[in-house]
């Protein structure tokens, strides 16, 4: 056998010194490992329970389902709801938008300023946000009480216990996701298309129209998804703010769970709501991905 093929069977030489080579270890992808231990536990904690609901409201075959269908207040819930989210997502988007590109585009300090105002807001628990807005907002309130003094009105206004109030809160709370949406679309674009723009002659407002908006719209997209996609199962507060009248999905399954004690309407009104959710996001992600709505592929593109 000739040398070289000697050296194929025994392997790589040793080196000069007479030292062994260190075996490589079999590298373990952390992340991968974490990754899994978190879909994991989602399985467990969440998957389990769709699955439960799932198999509950058919426990007694379609008659869960027929009957939510055919239920007036069902009916009623579906189309207040779908109202209210798509008004919340469109002044989401108006309120977004110019808070975005200000996070973006101004000074140092007015940044911090914004992604602080941002952050605590966050870190404020959702039923805080929402009882101050019923304390703002009722007839003692201090809006109530801000345009009286002025003498803008003189009785109070019926703010609280209304569908204003519900839209209020709602884009209070639901505003930031998009907000941070658009601020990483927004911020990812860099000062040198518009600066490009500029200096072939365009104006401000001709380079933010032209160059800004149409490039800042998969993010816009994506965010209203998300309000959106939220906004449809919410339940707190509609709950708090909502007046008698205005009802939801989410109050009209606690209704048939507490008050008319028909678990498998309410587990069928749940499934219901799942999947007009599935496929609100499914439908959006064909125009600009699953991943880009999730945050997924701004994430990979960061790693």
């Amino acid at each position: 056998m000739s040398a070289p093929a000697v050296e194929a069977v025994s392997g790589p030489p040793e080196p000069p010194d007479g030292r062994r080579r260190p075996r490589r270890r079999a590298s373990v992808d952390f992340a991968a490992a974490v990754g899994l231990v978190g879909m994991a536990f989602l399985l467990l904690a969440f998957g389990s329970a769709i699955v439960a609901i799932v198999v509950f409201s058919a426990e007694d075959g379609f008659a869960g389902y027929l009957t939510a269908i055919e239920s007036p207040l069902f009916r009623r819930a579906v189309r207040n709801t779908v109202e209210m989210a798509v008004v919340v997502t469109v002044a989401c988007l108006v309120v977004s938008y110019p808070y975005a590109y200000c996070m973006v585009y101004s000074s140092r300090a007015v940044r911090i300023a914004l992604i602080a105002a941002l952050l605590i807001s966050f870190w404020t628990s959702l039923l805080v946000r929402t009882y101050s807005w019923q304390i703002i907002l009722n007839d003692t309130g201090l809006l109530n009480q801000l345009l009286l003094s002025l003498g803008v009105v003189d009785e109070p206004l019926r703010l609280a216990r209304t569908k204003f109030a519900v839209y209020v809160g709602m884009v209070h709370i639901l505003a930031p996701l998009s907000t941070l949406a658009l601020y990483a679309n927004i911020r990812s674009l860099g000062p040198g298309l518009l600066l490009a723009a500029r200096g072939m002659g365009a104006s401000p407002a001709r380079a933010f129209l032209h160059v800004t908006l149409p490039l800042t719209a998969p993010g816009a997209f994506a965010g209203a998804t998300l309000v959106l996609i939220l906004a449809l199962g919410f339940y707190i507060t509609p709950q708090i703010l909502g007046g008698t009248g205005d009802l939801y999905v989410g109050n009209a399954i606690v209704i048939q769970l507490e008050e008319l004690y028909r678990p498998e309407v309410a587990s069928a009104m749940s499934v219901l709501l799942l999947v007009s959710v599935l496929v609100v996001l499914l439908a959006a992600g064909r125009f600009v991905g699953v991943g880009r709505i999730l945050g997924i592929d701004r994430a990979r593109e960061r790693g």
